[in-house]
């Protein structure tokens, strides 16, 4: 790469990521194709088109960010994992890179990381106050085993960090294993990063010989990770993870499937928590809106309720990119495990039972919480439907 060349290439990189980090993306995609480099972010959630580049330009962009995450420029058939560090109007931030040869070339993502993301207060993730009373009661008890639930992109993380956030860390050993380890904690938290020697079950057992209060764990993939999850909980540390289940009562199930044995799972399940995200209206363009009668019967919304609902929907500004919507909230339901709710777990009780034991102690699901959001004017139907689609057709 010659000097016209490589300046011409840092200038096109640092753009990239100016215009992303100036829109807010959490993402940048850069996709070849047999006459273009398609670059595209996340924003919210969706992949939107942010232009493209010619193949003799290609090359070198792809070249330089190869640089600059550490990987090797001469490698291309293999997949390649990196890490950006840059400054960017007096904000320290990072891009988590990964490379993946394919038909038409590399394709690059990276997933931005910005440090005053973490620093999300609990009460702006959007729980409604008396959920986040109960989820507050839930992660100051002194052990146990509490679990987010959700996809990829779902905030789980997020929620996570926010709780953990709400502890003493200088009286408190808080440790963490993650994969990977997205933002760093300020100060007294001790966060591990996975790799193919430390796998999860491996730093887990290494954390119950650190003294522990708090152990935070990334994911629990597997039976053996689980195991050590609850044997932890049982033996008087807190543990906060995440699964991968479309509700809070089907991580139950998940659990059994993991090879918990019902009797210890009733006996250190805390609460369990199952969140989407859901994009918010524009608040530049919000108008007075009225939902389709097949949105409103998918939503169970009653007439009585529309009487009394506040419908909103943004009409598509310059803000938002004329999509009418900006910025994301979450929408959640919370399995508290009440005597009743440990007593089904501990007998193995199935889905339907657990389901209504769970609505005996004032149980709601994410679509009835999206479901009050939207009636409060926060987001729209298709919003909610989109995000809690399995249970608006179950």
């Amino acid at each position: 790469m010659g000097g016209s060349e490589l300046s011409l290439a840092v200038g096109i990189v640092d753009n990239i990521f100016m215009q992303a980090l100036d829109m807010g993306a959490s993402d940048i995609h850069l996709q070849p194709e047999r006459e273009q480099l398609k670059i595209r972010h996340r924003q919210d959630g969706v992949l939107v088109d942010a232009g493209a580049l010619p193949p003799e330009q290609a090359a070198n962009v792809i070249a330089r960010i190869k640089l600059a995450a550490g990987m090797r420029i001469d490698e291309q058939r293999e997949t390649q994992d990196g890490r950006i560090d840059m400054e960017y109007n007096n904000r320290r931030l990072s891009a988590r890179a990964s490379c993946v040869p394919s038909l038409n070339g590399e394709k690059i993502v990276m997933r931005l990381l910005d440090p005053n993301a973490m620093k999300v207060d609990l009460s702006k993730l959007g729980m409604s106050d008396d959920l986040l009373k109960k989820w507050r009661r839930a992660i100051a008890v002194p052990y146990g085993l509490i679990l987010v639930t959700g996809p990829t992109g779902s905030g789980k993380t997020s929620t996570l960090y926010a709780s953990l956030q709400t502890f003493d860390s200088s009286k408190r050993n808080i440790m963490t294993v993650e994969d990977p380890v997205e933002y760093e904690f300020e100060t007294s938290v001790a966060q591990v990063q996975v790799s193919e020697r430390l796998t999860f079950p491996r730093v887990m057992r290494t954390f119950l010989r650190q003294d522990p209060d708090v152990m935070m764990v990334g994911e629990m993939r597997d039976p053996e990770s689980l195991a050590i999850g609850i044997q932890a909980a049982l033996t008087g540390h807190l543990v906060l993870s995440t699964l991968h289940t479309n509700n809070a009562v089907e991580t139950i199930g998940r659990m059994f499937d993991m090879g918990a044995e019902p009797y210890l799972a009733g006996g250190v399940v805390v609460a369990i928590l199952a969140q989407r995200l859901v994009r918010l209206n524009c608040q530049k363009c919000i108008q007075p809106y009225q939902p389709l009668p097949e949105e409103l019967k998918t939503l169970g919304i009653s007439a009585e309720e529309v009487g009394k609902a506040k419908f909103m929907k943004g009409a598509g500004c310059a803000e938002c990119r004329g999509t009418g919507l900006k910025g994301r909230v979450g929408v959640f339901e919370l399995l508290m495990a009440n005597q009743d709710v440990k007593h089904a777990i501990s007998e193995g009780k199935g889905f339907r039972d657990l389901s209504e034991v769970a609505r005996a102690q004032g149980f709601r699901t994410m679509l009835e919480d999206g479901k009050f959001k939207v009636m409060n004017g926060w987001t729209t139907p298709d919003e909610v439907l989109r995000a809690v689609f399995t249970q608006a057709i179950a």
